[in-house]
């Protein structure tokens, strides 16, 4: 039996996930769950996901990825156009390449910045990011791309918990004292 043959028993072992929810593992467990059921080199391009500094220049990266990475390129590069006009900057040098313009990442991005709460924009961001994660794994089941968009959702869930988690009072008042200074 191939490893390829493990996707099924893999996949449908995974819980459900859902934007908001605390996640069931940690990221590293998640790793250590797919290790034993895919290949190697599916293996190695889940343990090295791009963190958004250091995204690529070229376009070798398997499909989901590559696409991952122009979406997550497009809204990063949209918020600095937003954030720039609100404070009347020139964005241009500080835009990356590999971004195509799409006018719903810009609506997305334009309100985010306009939310005078932080904590709610970089909820709606996040919304974006897991809808657009949605779409990514349309028509992927069983497969690599599956778990890529897998990995991605988990990778929010696990940026959330610690704000989750949070005592409110303890926020405020380490705001209060950096206030301060």
């Amino acid at each position: 039996m191939k490893m390829a043959d493990f996707y099924p028993y893999l996949v449908s072992s995974l819980p459900m996930l859902h934007f908001g929810m605390k996640p069931p593992f940690s990221f590293e467990r998640f790793l250590e769950i797919c290790r034993e059921f895919i290949p190697a080199h599916d293996y190695i391009v889940l343990c090295n996901l791009p963190e958004p500094s250091r995204y690529p220049e070229d376009r070798s990266q398997q499909q989901t990825v590559r696409h991952w990475i122009e979406f997550d390129t497009t809204l990063r590069n949209e918020l600095v156009k937003a954030r720039s006009q609100r404070i009347h900057r020139e964005p241009s040098s500080y835009l990356r390449p590999r971004a195509a313009p799409d006018p719903t990442v810009a609506a997305a991005a334009t309100a985010a910045v306009a939310n005078p709460s932080l904590l709610a924009a970089e909820m709606s961001l996040d919304e974006v990011r897991w809808k657009t994660l949605d779409e990514l794994a349309a028509g992927h089941h069983f497969d690599l791309g599956l778990l890529i968009t897998y990995a991605l959702k988990l990778l929010i869930l696990i940026r959330w918990e610690p704000i989750h988690n949070a005592d409110p009072g303890s926020i405020l008042e380490h705001t209060l004292q950096k206030a301060r200074g």
